[in-house]
């Protein structure tokens, strides 16, 4: 039964190696489907090629799906799981900094990455940003740390904030997600560009 290393099913070093090897398959895909074009990223917010929002909702629904029933087949204890803590105005205040660079420089932190593998400059740009970022976060810490620790709320799942079960939340997400999918549609056909064209130069 899963997670695998805290059963000791493999070692800690095999479970790293495991995700080197997971973790090049990612970045392999994100290349070869377009996710290394600013362009494409950029055009997930002008409404242009929603293929972000299609492929992020594949993957979240894929996962979400596969959890349940690999815990319903007793495959994997979901207790074991970790969630990230949930820190409110941190978390707010962070996603809307990552949006607008997400907005203006048209990658994501492991986008950029990805991009920069294949020489592109302005992914290179976009990754000193970060580093430029991350010194300023670190250094200024303590000038934010009370509002960076504020509002905690520990690991909260929509199914226990709701009282329901985790397999109702996850229908409900698929609903969301189907909804997006014509969104998406919608937006490609309404805010199409004739001189839109990914491998533009």
């Amino acid at each position: 039964m899963g997670p695998l290393v805290v059963n000791e099913i493999i070692t800690e070093n095999a479970n790293l190696f495991l995700a080197f090897l997971i973790g090049i398959g990612f970045g392999f895909v994100l290349e070869v489907n377009g996710f290394s074009s600013s362009r494409r990223l950029a055009g997930m917010f002008y409404g242009y090629d929603t293929t972000v929002l299609k492929v992020f909702f594949t993957g979240a629904i894929v996962a979400a799906v596969g959890l349940l029933f690999m815990s319903l087949f007793n495959w994997i204890d979901l207790s074991y799981i970790y969630i990230n803590p949930t820190y409110l105005w941190s978390s707010l205040g962070g996603g809307v900094i990552m949006g607008a660079g997400f907005i203006l420089g048209g990658y994501c932190p492991g986008t950029s990455v990805c991009a920069a593998s294949i020489g592109k400059l302005d992914a290179m740009a976009f990754l000193g940003g970060i580093v430029i970022g991350i010194f300023i976060f670190i250094e200024g810490f303590p000038m934010w740390e009370g509002f960076y620790n504020a509002k905690f709320l520990g690991s909260p799942l929509l199914s226990d904030i709701f009282g329901t079960s985790r397999g109702l939340i996850t229908f409900l997400i698929i609903l969301v997600a189907l909804g997006m999918f014509w969104v998406g549609e919608w937006a490609e056909k309404h805010f199409a560009r004739d001189d839109y064209k990914l491998n533009q130069k």
